[in-house]
């Protein structure tokens, strides 16, 4: 099991060339890649998503590539002249519009973002490849471990919570067959005071019970709700893809505890029934941080 948070790290430093590679990842219902790296990684895009997507099923990741190289050999340099036209023009309407010195150089528009851009030869671009791919297969592997340690963290405080519920499940077990006994002696002392000596049809009395026990029954419901906490330590121990099956059965805890508390017309119930949908929230929201 693994969390959808983590930060990985990974640097190469060799032959003037510096590229470090920064993963940060959160929790979100699918896998949605937000690569950031220089105009010079663009058609390294696919090889970075790829890669990506071999190691992590779902998250928002956030990907930073800073990439610096002194070695001249096999680099040219590429001018955009539509966008250097486009600064120039901006400079002049500038000093025109807002009366300002224009001191825009050369110097000022080379520097300039993506005027001038390096462009390496095929053998440069295979190098870099390689070594973009190492370097993030390393971070992907730093993240992983840490999402892996965040990921025992909320396992055990999702089966601490299950214990919790379980044993509510249990409480409210004990007290169902309580609730038919219950409303029958409160129905009798009812029609006593209100008919006093008067002799009241036993047999009417006995049919509003069962239908009373029939309505109020919550076995199923019960049956249920200990099931899912099976399913959901299967889950847990199994590990495969248990974000979406967590998430899937915290729905259906929900369902039978909303369907308990409406169903049993009785106080004590009500009360563990809240108490269910306290723990079994909290658990929702640990499980929204699972892959």
């Amino acid at each position: 099991m693994q969390s959808m948070t983590g930060y990985g790290k990974s640097e190469y430093s060799q032959d003037g060339i510096t590229l470090t590679v920064e993963l940060k990842t959160v929790n979100n219902r699918f896998l949605d890649i937000i690569p950031k790296y220089p105009r010079a990684f663009i058609s390294l895009d696919d090889l970075i998503r790829k890669t990506v997507q071999s190691k992590i099923k779902r998250g928002r990741v956030e990907l930073f590539v800073t990439y610096q190289n002194v070695n001249e050999s096999g680099k040219t340099l590429v001018v955009d002249k539509s966008l250097a036209e486009q600064y120039v023009r901006l400079a002049k309407e500038f000093e025109s519009n807002y009366s300002l010195t224009n001191d825009f150089c050369v110097m000022s528009l080379m520097r300039s973002p993506d005027v001038v851009t390096e462009q390496m030869g095929e053998e440069g671009t295979e190098a870099l490849e390689n070594i973009l791919k190492q370097t993030l297969e390393n971070a992907l592997d730093n993240l992983i471990e840490m999402r892996k340690a965040e990921g025992v963290k909320l396992e055990k405080d999702i089966l601490s919570r299950a214990e919790t519920v379980e044993k509510l499940v249990l409480e409210v077990a004990e007290r169902a067959p309580m609730i038919k006994a219950d409303y029958e002696a409160r129905l009798r002392t009812k029609m006593e005071e209100i008919l006093g000596d008067v002799k009241y049809d036993e047999t009417r009395l006995l049919q509003e019970v069962a239908i009373f026990a029939d309505k109020s029954n919550i076995d199923e419901e019960l049956t249920r709700l200990k099931s899912h906490i099976e399913q959901l330590r299967d889950i847990c121990k199994n590990g495969v893809d248990a974000g979406k099956k967590l998430d899937f059965l915290m729905q259906e805890f929900n369902r039978e505890t909303n369907t308990v508390c409406s169903k049993s017309n009785d106080l004590e119930i009500t009360r563990r029934g809240l108490a269910l949908k306290n723990e079994i929230e909290k658990m929702r929201e640990q499980v929204q941080n699972i892959e």
